[in-house]
Formats: structure tokens, sequence, C-alpha cells
């Protein structure tokens, strides 16, 4: 379902949290952070649609190509303050998502009405992504703790995921689905107030985690939209 440890870039959160940031250079970080996740953004759908011809084959080679971008999502972490390549191996993992999620993509498109479902999960998705950044700059609620449960919560979802691998229960992967959505969403507040606050090490690492919250909203909705919109 396109989850991903997206807690990689806070390894040394701990030490970083400690460092007070002058507010030129939080609006300067922002600044940058929102930048590069347009960009991400833009790499990810060239990647879906370079993808959508080549899904069979990406399906036929999907656990190399798996192990590929999770490697590259590894690599990251250790050149991210390395210019040049650090933007190279972010865009170039940007881009295996796109292709990865190519295979659903065309499943969904080759259903009654798939463009329509695809475009009403990619609406939907802007639409609870936009909700929710707005909630949390406006919002009094500080959501910085909460990194410890949502984490729990994310790993409790991998679990009955790959679960539901064995299982191939129609129901239990239509919950896994609705609890990617709500996690997710709430990780959108989580990252926006920690990206507000400068909390991040580099804007890569900011870039990436909102990301790969717009992509696993995404994907869970395109999960969820697909299997209602579905004839059969």
């Amino acid at each position: 379902m396109g989850l991903y440890d997206r807690d990689y870039a806070r390894e040394s959160s701990s030490a970083f949290e400690t460092t007070t940031k002058g507010d030129s250079q939080i609006i300067s970080f922002v600044k940058e952070t929102y930048k590069l996740f347009a960009a991400s953004m833009m790499a990810g759908a060239v990647g879906a649609y370079v993808g959508v011809p080549m899904a069979a084959t990406i399906h036929a080679y999907f656990i190399p190509l798996f192990i590929l971008e999770i490697g590259l999502l590894i690599g990251l972490h250790f050149v991210k303050h390395k210019p040049g390549i650090n933007l190279l191996v972010m865009f170039s993992f940007v881009f295996m998502t796109g292709l990865m999620i190519a295979p659903l993509l065309s499943r969904t498109l080759g259903m009654s009405g798939g463009a329509t479902i695809v475009g009403n999960a990619f609406a939907m998705t802007s639409v609870v992504f936009g909700a929710m950044s707005f909630y949390a700059i406006k919002t009094t609620k500080d959501f910085s703790g909460y990194g410890k449960p949502l984490m729990i919560a994310l790993f409790v979802i991998i679990g009955f995921s790959i679960l539901n691998l064995f299982l191939g229960n129609p129901m239990l992967h239509v919950a896994i689905s609705g609890a990617v959505v709500i996690l997710f969403s709430i990780l959108v507040i989580y990252d926006t107030q920690n990206i507000m606050k400068g909390m991040y090490e580099t804007p890569i690492d900011g870039a990436i985690a909102l990301y790969l919250d717009f992509l696993n909203i995404f994907t869970a909705l395109l999960h969820l939209f697909g299997i209602f919109g579905n004839d059969d």
C-alpha cells in the first residue's frame, strides 16, 4: 500500500530540536521545503506516467524494484547534506514511487469509469491534504509530541497489511485503507507543524515527509474508490 518508515529523517531530531532557528531561517527553510515538495509531486507524476504503459513489467519485477526504492530512501538519509547528489537521489526515489504505483493506476484505469476514479482519488487527496495543512497552521494545539504514537499506529497498520497479504480479506483491506487515510491525514498536521518550527534537519527531510503523506493518502483512497467503484 505504499507504506514507508516516514520517520527515517528524524534519527537525530533530539539533538537538532535543541537548536533554535531564527525567524528568517525558518521562513527560508519552509519555502525551500515546499519548493522541493512541489518538485517531488511533479517527479512522482512523471514516474507514474512513464510506468503505466509498463505496468505488467513493473508488477513482474515488483520485489527487486521495491528493494531499489527502499534503498534510495535509505540512501537519501546518508547523502542529504551533499549538494547535487542529495537532489539526484531524492528525485530518483520519488520517480520510483511513481513507477511503483503504476500497476495500481493501470488496473484502476482499466475499470469502467477508471479515469474518473483516479481523478476523484487525487482530488479528494488534495482536499484532505490542504485541509489538514490549513488546520496545522491555524490550530493552537501542538501535535509535535505525537510522533511516537503515530509511528506505533503506522507499524500496526503495516502488520495488518502484511497479514492480509495471506488472508486476502476484502473487508480487512477496506479497513486498512481507511485507517491509512486517517493516520496520514494526522501525519500531515504533525509534519506541517514540525516544518513550520524548523524541526526537520533539512528541507529535503520535510519535503519527503509531506510527499509520503500525500502518496499514502492517495494510494489508500485509490484502493477504496476502486473497490467501491468496481462493478464486480
